[in-house]
């Protein structure tokens, strides 16, 4: 059944703040497709030239990199470039999805909901950002995933220091009002109007925090899937999901992070163009609700790999 995709490489590793992410992920994806028949091997972006992953003879490959460099548009036009079917969303996708700011830009133009935020830098009066957006907030940089480089910031004494963390990434920073509520997740698994969302999870992380440690490295985070809402909620929630990810062009598969207040409104986060894959990780646990194993989840976002850049057809001279 699964002959058909060839030699199949899985990217992982890589060189961004997630690289220990990444390398269990595609040590989850290789290890799933294997038992599937498929004859993948472990491809790390971060030790292994593009040289060496031309020569590799791929046939398709399996994105499990995380953040810069495998989240960012960078490999995917490497891949283009050299011909190589890949997972996942194309290179504009991935690099406007990668850039919160851009992101949440987008989806007001929309209509999508996602907090007030601003743009702030080296040259920002950073004792004024409170005024206009209040406190608590969050500082974060806008190239980053899994929680890397964010600060809450409780009191404007702590904005300094939050935005040295958060500028320690990026030197533009994303300052975002802070939305006290409900963590929720919707994986997405489609393109165009065949996207689909996954049932949502609520995440409830202990004291409200999911961090990196607690997303990845602890079992004290507890996960409801599918999570306890009314299935009003549950169906607008689901929707949005799949609004923000057709807006921003994505396919193959994804994951909208939200915030869902007291009053039941959700609250767009962020875009996740190449989600984890661990064994903490937030799709399989959705696909399994729908009654998708891990090693089938793998399988079909495997099958939907293509490259997406067309070139213009030739005109005789």
């Amino acid at each position: 059944m699964t002959q058909h995709f060839g030699k199949v490489g899985v990217l992982y590793g890589g060189r961004s703040a997630e690289r220990e992410v990444s390398l269990m992920s595609g040590a989850g994806v290789h290890e799933a497709l294997r038992s599937a028949g498929v004859d993948a091997h472990l491809f790390d972006t971060g030790k292994q030239s593009l040289a060496e992953l031309q020569a590799a003879g791929f046939d398709r490959v399996f994105i499990a990199l995380h953040g810069r460099y495998g989240e960012d548009g960078a490999i995917q036009g490497a891949l283009e470039l050299l011909n190589i079917p890949y997972t996942g969303s194309g290179v504009a996708a991935s690099a406007v999805a990668m850039d919160k700011i851009l992101t949440k830009r987008i989806w007001l133009q929309h209509g999508l909901p996602t907090p007030a935020f601003e743009e702030i830098d080296a040259k920002t009066e950073l004792r004024l950002v409170p005024d206009r957006l209040g406190l608590p907030l969050i500082l974060k940089p806008p190239h980053e995933g899994s929680t890397v480089g964010i600060t809450k910031v409780a009191g404007y004494s702590d904005m300094r220091q939050a935005y040295a963390s958060a500028s320690h990434f990026d030197e533009t920073v994303l300052a975002e009002q802070f939305v006290r509520g409900r963590e929720l997740t919707v994986a997405v698994l489609g393109a165009g109007r065949g996207a689909r969302a996954l049932p949502v999870i609520e995440i409830v992380a202990p004291d409200g925090n999911y961090d990196y440690q607690n997303k990845y490295f602890t079992d004290d985070t507890k996960y409801y899937c599918p999570a306890d809402l009314p299935k009003g909620v549950a169906a607008q929630v689901e929707a949005i999901a799949v609004q923000a990810y057709r807006a921003l062009g994505c396919e193959g598969w994804g994951r909208a992070d939200f915030i869902l207040d007291a009053q039941g409104r959700p609250w767009l986060l962020e875009m996740n163009t190449s989600p984890g894959m661990t064994s903490h990780s937030l799709v399989p646990m959705a696909a399994r609700a729908v009654g998708m194993s891990y090693a089938e989840l793998c399988v079909a976002i495997l099958a939907d790999a293509s490259c997406k850049l067309r070139a213009p057809a030739r005109t005789k001279e």
